[in-house]
């Protein structure tokens, strides 16, 4: 349909929530005002008591093609994340084979190009051995280079200083990391073997996947980029002691910008008896301190960004013990809603979930004409109605695992429509 009119939205922009409508006319935006009309035909949208948001653009999904399509795949997985009002996202390169050269990027584009439904992009990866490759990449090949100073699969984690040094030096692109000391995990698990065996409790993944081994790989990722005025984000934080590492301020005037997913904002170390391997991720879900920290952190603009790290995996996988359970969780579908709770709780206000879930993503990245609603701006936008619950059941979600870790939990909003 060429034109759409959302009409008694509460337009919540740019720090502003005010009664407006938006005209849409061929997929963008073409007037943003009162008393707008639309022509004979158009659809209309009476958005009265709802929110009208950008849509949310998602910074780091897993979505696990190729190679690991049992657990999810770009058109199950991209639905999932629309259906949660995520307009857009940004893939992770740990797949089989991983994307870290110039032709495996460009299958993924041409694959997501015919069975997406979501806006796209894909990341770089960075390995010990292609810096060659990393020098040429461009902003017309990936959104950014991921970087896994922590453990990771096949050849993607980075552990050579020399390595390290190069790509803060040389990176054309924003550097995008994981966070986590592998040497230092690996001893805490040897120590946590010694002691359990094989049943090592859930509850001790928090204390294996430690805070120190978080600081010790942050603060080296901060160190780089001051020393080499590269454009770092830290991505999925975990602990109060790592806010020391951030500075308050709008994203874009940032070299050092951080992100905060909702699964650490939503669930804490309390959440291991109930939930077990279905919350076991990395970096781990940590204390309820831990948990406030990063709340304040997103509330006074040491944070910048919030995002899922969505990475399925199928639920006989999840039923393993410790050692074989992978970590990782389905999120894109109840990413919003979660978010939202933030709002309902009195941590954030709409105006800046907003800028969490949009503005500060598109700034951080330089998103063309998304992330913002304005004229000449393309339509992605999500209508959330805050007066209605959501109870989710893993039958709903339209993830290829068939699951969710929010399984029985009622939200206080609802995703009412998304463009």
């Amino acid at each position: 349909m060429s034109e759409l009119l959302i009409t008694n939205g509460r337009v919540v922009n740019e720090g502003e929530t005010r009664e407006l409508d938006i005209l849409i006319r061929d997929g963008r935006i073409e007037a943003i005002g009162s008393g707008i009309t639309a022509a004979a035909g158009a659809r209309v949208i009476d958005a009265a008591g709802r929110y009208v948001l950008p849509g949310m653009i998602d910074d780091q999904v897993h979505f696990r093609e190729p190679g690991l399509t049992h657990k999810g795949e770009i058109a199950t997985e991209s639905s999932a994340a629309l259906a949660g009002g995520i307009t857009s996202y940004m893939e992770m390169p740990n797949v089989n084979p991983p994307t870290t050269d110039r032709e495996a990027i460009r299958a993924k584009y041409a694959r997501a190009a015919e069975v997406s439904r979501a806006n796209f992009a894909f990341y770089f990866g960075g390995t010990n051995d292609n810096i060659e490759e990393i020098r040429r990449v461009t902003g017309d090949d990936a959104c950014a280079l991921k970087v896994f100073m922590g453990a990771s699969t096949g050849n993607m984690l980075v552990d050579d200083p020399d390595t390290l040094e190069k790509i803060f030096a040389d990176s054309p692109l924003l550097i995008a990391t994981h966070c986590e000391d592998s040497p230092m995990i690996g001893h805490n698990l040897v120590e946590a073997r010694a002691k359990y065996g094989n049943d090592i409790p859930i509850e001790q993944h928090p204390f294996i996947r430690s805070e120190e081994a978080c600081w010790k790989s942050s603060s080296f990722a901060v160190e780089l980029a001051k020393k080499h005025d590269a454009r770092l984000h830290v991505l999925h934080l975990t602990t109060a002691r790592e806010m020391a590492h951030f500075a308050a301020g709008p994203a874009a005037g940032k070299r050092i910008t951080a992100e905060a997913c909702v699964h650490h904002l939503f669930f804490n170390s309390d959440d291991y008896a109930t939930l077990g391997n279905r919350i076991k991720c990395n970096p781990a879900i940590k204390t309820p301190a831990d948990q406030a920290a990063l709340r304040a952190a997103l509330a006074s603009d040491l944070i910048d960004v919030i995002a899922t790290d969505h990475a399925p995996h199928t639920l006989e996988e999840k039923d393993g013990n410790y050692m074989t359970a992978p970590a990782g969780l389905p999120l894109v579908q109840t990413a919003l809603l979660s978010a939202l709770e933030l709002v309902h709780d009195g941590v954030l206000t709409i105006e800046q979930l907003a800028k969490k879930t949009s503005h500060a993503v598109a700034d951080c990245y330089k998103v063309l004409e998304r992330g913002y609603l304005r004229e000449g701006y393309w339509a992605d936008i999500v209508l959330v109605d805050t007066e209605k619950t959501t109870t989710v059941h893993d039958a709903d979600m339209r993830y290829k695992c068939g699951w969710t870790p929010y399984d029985g939990v009622t939200f206080r909003s609802a995703v009412d429509t998304v463009i």
